[in-house]
């Protein structure tokens, strides 16, 4: 894909959302299903990303994504609720996956769901051939962090003014097949 700028942060704020189904916020993930995404499904998620980004992907950006199977959306009552994007790539003899752009609905938020796209996009990358996957995060993103050090993300390195506002990101990187044992 023609790159549309820096690789996206998770925006789920998922750091204080250990409850399971049926906690006390009443939501349920068992009421949320994982699939892959397909071109219906694009306006919501170009909805999802202009509420939780302020440097927004355009839809064609989506759309070049469509036949990635890291392309997956949370759907909740027949609406998109969340999305993952993650392609893998060749990368001297072990595939590289990389998460590209992770966000949840405002009103989805803190019930687990960006923890369960994340795995689901893990196993998706894993199955398609990536032993290791690396993202960049916002040094100031505490959700994003909390939630990628719990999967079991290690820091690679600092990339100064990475984002378009001068924000650093760190770039994060996970060994697939460590995080399955």
């Amino acid at each position: 894909m023609t790159s549309s700028g820096p690789e996206r942060e998770v925006n789920t704020d998922d750091e204080t959302s250990e409850s399971e189904p049926g906690s006390e916020s009443g939501d349920s993930l068992s009421d949320v299903t994982i699939r892959r995404a397909e071109r219906a499904d694009l306006l919501e998620v170009l909805g999802i990303e202009k509420t939780c980004f302020t440097e927004p992907w355009p839809y064609t950006a989506f759309e070049s994504f469509l036949d990635e199977p890291g392309f997956l959306v949370a759907v909740n009552e027949g609406n998109v609720v969340g999305y993952i994007v993650a392609d893998v790539m060749p990368n001297h003899g072990r595939d590289l996956g990389h998460i590209k752009d992770i966000a949840v609905t405002p009103e989805a938020r803190g019930i687990g769901l960006g923890r369960r796209l994340l795995q689901r996009g893990l196993v998706s990358l894993s199955f398609s051939g990536a032993a290791l996957v690396k993202l960049e995060v916002r040094v100031g993103n505490e959700p994003a962090l909390s939630l990628y050090r719990k999967m079991g993300f290690e820091p690679a390195r600092r990339v100064p003014s990475y984002y378009a506002d001068g924000e650093d990101a760190l770039l994060m990187v996970l060994d697939v097949d460590a995080w399955q044992d």
